[in-house]
C-alpha cells in the first residue's frame, strides 16, 4: 500500500488521538506502564489541544502538523484499520533558535511500523519547513530502543541527554539532524 502525507485538519483529531494511544502503548508500556501511558495520552493528546495544535500549524511556514494516509489498496487480505490514516507528525519552531524546528510528535500506528510511514512523515516535514529551518531537533526517552534506532537510522545525532518529565529517574536523549542530511 502506498502512502501520502498531507496537512492535518481538525477532522483528523480522533484518528490522531487513536494512533497516539496505540503507538504509545506499543512503545512505552514496558517503560511507563499502561496506566501512566493512558494518563499521558489523555493529557497530551486531548482533543481540544489537538485541534488547537492543528489550527496553529495551518498556513504557517515555520510549523507543520501532518498526517500519513493510504493512497490506495494493496489488494492484500490483511484487515485495515478503521481509517487509512496511519501516522502523524507535528513540528514547531524552537523558541531559542529560529534555525531549528522541534519535532514535538511523530507517531505511527504499530500495525504499519517498518513500512516507511515514519520516514515519509520526516521527509514531508523537511519539505514543509525547509524555507524556515535548517535543523530538526527532538527528544526521545533513553529507554525507547525502537525510537532511538529509527532516528539514528535516519541520520539524527545525539546532542544531549536530560531528565524527562515523564517519571522519576527517566532520561531522554536529544537528537538533531540537518535538513540536507541523507
Amino acid at each position: 500500500m502506498s502512502r501520502t502525507v498531507r496537512p492535518a485538519t481538525v477532522d483528523d483529531v480522533w484518528v490522531v488521538h487513536g494512533i497516539a494511544r496505540e503507538s504509545w502503548h506499543a512503545a512505552y508500556d514496558d517503560i511507563l506502564g499502561p496506566r501512566r501511558v493512558d494518563a499521558v495520552v489523555d493529557e497530551w493528546y486531548a482533543l481540544g489541544d489537538l485541534e488547537s495544535s492543528i489550527a496553529a500549524a495551518t498556513g504557517r511556514e515555520d510549523a507543520a502538523f501532518l498526517v500519513a494516509e493510504a493512497a490506495g489498496d494493496d489488494g492484500g487480505d490483511e484487515p485495515r484499520m478503521d481509517t487509512d490514516r496511519c501516522g502523524f507528525a507535528h513540528a514547531i519552531p524552537w523558541p531559542e533558535d529560529a534555525s531549528v524546528a522541534f519535532l514535538a510528535r511523530l507517531y505511527v500506528h504499530p500495525a504499519v511500523w517498518g513500512e516507511g510511514v515514519g520516514t515519509a512523515l520526516l521527509e514531508a516535514l523537511e519539505a514543509a519547513l525547509a524555507g524556515t529551518a535548517e535543523r530538526l531537533r527532538l527528544a526521545v526517552l533513553a529507554a525507547n530502543d525502537v525510537g532511538i534506532a529509527f532516528y539514528e537510522s535516519r541520520g539524527f545525532d545525539r546532542v544531549g541527554t536530560r531528565p524527562s518529565d515523564l517519571g522519576e529517574g527517566l532520561e531522554e536523549h536529544v537528537y538533531e539532524r540537518r535538513f540536507d542530511a541523507d
